[in-house]
């Protein structure tokens, strides 16, 4: 945290030099941030390596080349936002079905379709002549399927690919019997609950446990100068299954059949228990992640491996609306009060907000209105708020220009007539009633905590009386009567999170564990992949967050970054300018999927292990941290947000099932650039709240990490974030910024008062939280280490409490003190002191005296 402090106080447009690094040592007893990591960080955050000022007429002249922007389907941002409608975008746990199962598949996989239709036709026709697979009936059916698994017992590993083909067909649908894509989805589902019935799923995770430890596979890839889509056609075949059954069974269709339903829960069950090498399924693919980081198997597919890691998860624990859920029914059974209001249904209800204008719009029409009133006089305060959105000003390129594109419009309805008067367009015309008219309603119902009663009775106590109580928030004797009132409004909207009844559930089992007695864990899902992914979590959090790192648009290709298009580049690369676009919008896809699977993975273990214990949440939130997570993500955001989440890198005709479905018309250049006509991508603007929901989750209520992203200036990446008209995403923006608010100094409030208006309207109230000021006490610098010292010191003796049974406290330990049971245990002797027994007998026992009296006495 030195180097923070020390960082925060340099220069800042100081050329930086060095590249990013991941912490190698998770277990410091303190943050680890590299310098190099930040040095590169503030280089972008420049966005010119730190040279003289650029204006946004310059940087609009700029190459796209490393400026993390997509070189198709730009616009500028200056053009027409304010007149963009609202994203019709609505976050859930996945996109449609029929999405998900596109994105499985990379372009370049596109004539194995056929393959694996032979493959099976020729296993077909060997058992059944005349018929086709959609005529035969359930019987039949169930017979095929049981001889293409015995089939899949064989040691030859080519016919053992042919069967698996021949099951991946089936998993497909059988396409080739099909006219239409719901057809196929219908075939799907009912193939694919067949083949789980007779075991299928089991028989894969064996076959993928094989090839997980094929050291030849391994060892030839590892030489390879090249790995291409050849080197893991084994390990695709299976895993195009599991991914297919696992997204398939978990879609719950009102229609499906009763014993379809008990499949799916018994399913549901076997996939979060240790029953596949006596661990999750879960775990055996967190293993995989980190092998294929540490270079030992670089011919894994990483993005179906992410992919299947991310539905098996979401499948076994739940999503975002059985969280809900969950969280409802452990207030109740901790005898907390309900929540205050259904979180998902007010996000939704929310209302996006005003994009905000370019700076050179500004000017343009702050020009205007001094021509048409060059007689009147400019009030100071106004001039003043347009030397601030000047951008030719050279004090610091990228505050300045930062300030001018992002903040100052940024968001609706506002209270700041003055303002708005001299900078923005001219309002519609209202009554004076309605200038300063103020909504309705906030979204949200305020909340307090106890410790802000506390804090507000101890000051109180001190001011009026002079003295203080300590932590009692009963007695209010000698305080004057507008305090009492304060009190009763506070103690009317406290509110008690699970976490603190955890908290001090944990401080009591620590205190006093022999009175407690033991405690019950509940053998949930969540609890199980907690255990099975704890010894080895820090690797775990560093290798996804490497795959991140090479697949963010913002990060340079260098020699040392993990390659993680090995399963998507063909085995001859392309000879055409068709075919190198094509390759080149799958490769764009490809990392697109990839931080879409993570960003969901890490989101929901962060959301499941905080629901379970606060302390897991802790846990893997620290190793994030520890691994420069919120860097990473404030390097992802800072490119042109916009560009990326409208970015079209996806050829629909080439997509799973309409490819197989339908003739492939000749694809063209043309067809190519032109893509479909939706408003924006989903993967990307789902990949990016996700993104912006850990980074809350990591710094909420933690001053050193809030910090860091004072440290690291994420507030003009934020804000340029807010130009995507989505309430959701607009929402966790506005709570990143608010958390920082009060260390930005004053000159950046006054500056940025549309901004503050908007975190008023629709992030939630604390009670006598003064983010908007600078009078935190809890903002002292050289208590940041020290908070992730003991934070990291409690989560140490949770889990050795819970888990290291080993290691637990000798004096703790039931005595056995009964003569008959000690005599009685049964104790092995080593082999060869059974063999010479004898001679120790005549040495040490006949050949030494015994001493009766003494030891009567």
């Amino acid at each position: 945290m030195t180097d923070l402090i020390q960082i925060r106080q340099k220069d800042a447009t100081e050329e930086p030099r060095g590249r990013s690094t991941y912490a190698s040592e998770t277990n410091s007893r303190s943050i680890f941030i590299s310098r190099e990591f930040v040095q590169l960080l503030m280089m972008d955050v420049g966005g010119n390596g730190g040279g003289p000022p650029v204006n946004n007429k310059q940087r609009a002249m700029l190459p796209n080349k490393g400026r993390g922007e997509f070189p198709r389907n730009s616009r500028k941002d200056s053009e027409g936002m304010s007149e963009l409608p609202d994203l019709e975008f609505e976050y859930s746990d996945t996109d449609k079905w029929a999405a998900e199962l596109s994105e499985l598949y990379s372009y370049t996989e596109g004539p194995e379709f056929v393959l694996n239709r032979k493959c099976f036709e020729e296993e077909f026709r060997a058992h059944v002549f005349d018929k086709k697979w959609t005529e035969l009936d359930a019987a039949q059916h169930r017979a095929h399927a049981l001889r293409l698994l015995d089939s899949l017992e064989v040691i030859t590993r080519e016919k053992r690919l042919k069967v698996a083909r021949a099951i991946l067909y089936m998993a497909q649908g059988t396409f080739g019997e099909c006219s239409s894509e719901v057809e196929v989805q219908h075939w799907m589902r009912y193939n694919i609950f067949l083949l789980l019935d007779v075991g299928t799923f089991s028989a894969l995770v064996e076959l993928l446990n094989m090839e997980i430890d094929n050291s030849a596979a391994c060892s030839s890839a590892v030489r390879k100068p090249a790995i291409s889509l050849a080197d893991s056609t084994d390990l695709r075949v299976l895993l195009n299954i599991m991914y297919l059954m696992v997204e398939t069974i978990q879609q719950n269709d009102p229609a499906d059949k009763p014993e379809w339903k008990i499949i799916r829960e018994t399913f549901r069950a076997e996939l979060g228990s240790p029953l596949f090498n006596n661990e999750p399924i879960s775990v055996m693919l967190f293993g995989m992640v980190t092998k294929f980081c540490s270079g030992h198997a670089p011919h894994f597919p990483m993005k179906k491996v992410l992919l299947l890691l991310w539905k098996s998860i979401l499948f076994t624990l739940g999503g975002f609306e059985q969280l809900q859920g969950i969280k409802v029914c452990k207030r109740e059974e901790l005898g907390l009060p309900p929540l205050p209001e259904d979180s998902i249904r007010v996000i939704r209800s929310m209302r996006a907000a005003s994009p905000p204008a370019s700076a050179s719009d500004l000017i343009e029409q702050q020009q205007k209105r001094a021509r048409r009133e060059h007689k009147a006089l400019i009030k100071q305060d106004n001039l003043d708020a347009f030397n601030e959105k000047d951008p030719y000003k050279a004090d610091d390129s990228r505050d300045d220009e930062d300030d001018n594109d992002d903040n100052d419009n940024s968001l609706e309805p506002e209270t700041f007539p003055i303002e708005r008067d001299e900078v923005m367009p001219p309002p519609i015309p209202h009554p004076p009633s309605e200038r300063m008219s103020f909504p309705k309603g906030l979204p949200w119902a305020p909340k307090v905590r106890e410790k802000d009663i506390e804090s507000f009775l101890e000051s109180s106590r001190s001011k009026f009386i002079g003295y203080t109580l300590g932590s009692d928030t009963d007695t209010v004797v000698g305080l004057p009567r507008p305090i009492h009132e304060s009190i009763k409004t506070l103690k009317q909207h406290k509110y008690i999170s699970i976490a603190e009844i955890q908290i001090a559930k944990e401080e009591e089992y620590q205190k006093t564990p022999l009175s407690v007695g033991e405690e019950e864990v509940e053998m949930c899902s969540t609890e199980l992949l907690y255990q099975g992914i704890l010894p080895s979590l820090p690797q775990y959090m560093i290798a996804l967050l490497k795959i991140l790192l090479a697949a963010a648009p913002t990060s340079k290709a260098k020699t040392d970054s993990i390659n993680i298009l090995a399963d998507v580049l063909p085995e001859e690369m392309p000879t055409t300018v068709l075919q190198s676009m094509k390759l080149g919008v799958d490769v764009n896809r490809h990392k697109e999927i990839i931080v879409k699977a993570i960003s969901a993975i890490l989101l929901l273990l962060l959301k499941h292990f905080k629901l379970n214990h606060i302390y897991q949440f802790e846990y893997m939130a620290q190793h994030l941290v520890f691994a420069n997570c919120i860097p990473l993500i404030l390097k992802f955001f800072n490119q042109n947000i916009m560009s990326y989440i409208t970015a079209k890198n996806s050829i629909s005709v080439l997509d799973f099932p309409h490819c197989v479905v339908h003739e492939l018309p000749e694809l063209t250049a043309e067809s190519l650039e032109a893509g479909d006509n939706t408003q924006f991508c989903w993967r990307n603007l789902f990949s990016c709240i996700n993104l912006l929901r850990i980074l809350n989750k990591l710094t909420k209520w933690k001053h050193s990490r809030t910090m860091m992203l004072v440290v690291f200036k994420s507030a003009p990446i934020l804000k340029r974030a807010l130009k995507v008209k989505q309430a959701m995403m607009q929402l966790y923006v506005l709570k990143l910024l608010k958390v920082q608010t009060k260390y930005l100094g004053r000159q950046w409030r006054k500056s940025n008062m549309k901004t503050m208006s908007a975190i008023y309207q629709k992030v939630r109230h604390r009670l006598n939280d003064d983010w908007a000021y600078g009078n935190d006490l809890d903002a002292r610098p050289w208590d940041f280490q020290a908070e992730e010292c003991a934070l990291r010191a409690s989560i140490e003796r949770f889990n050795s409490r819970r888990y290291d049974k080993s290691h637990s406290n000798p004096d703790f330990l039931p005595v056995d003190n009964c003569l008959q049971s000690v005599l009685g245990q049964r104790v092995d002797l080593p082999e060869d002191f059974q063999m010479n027994y004898d001679l120790w007998l005549e040495r040490e026992v006949f050949s030494k005296p015994i001493s009766w009296e003494e030891l009567l006495q």
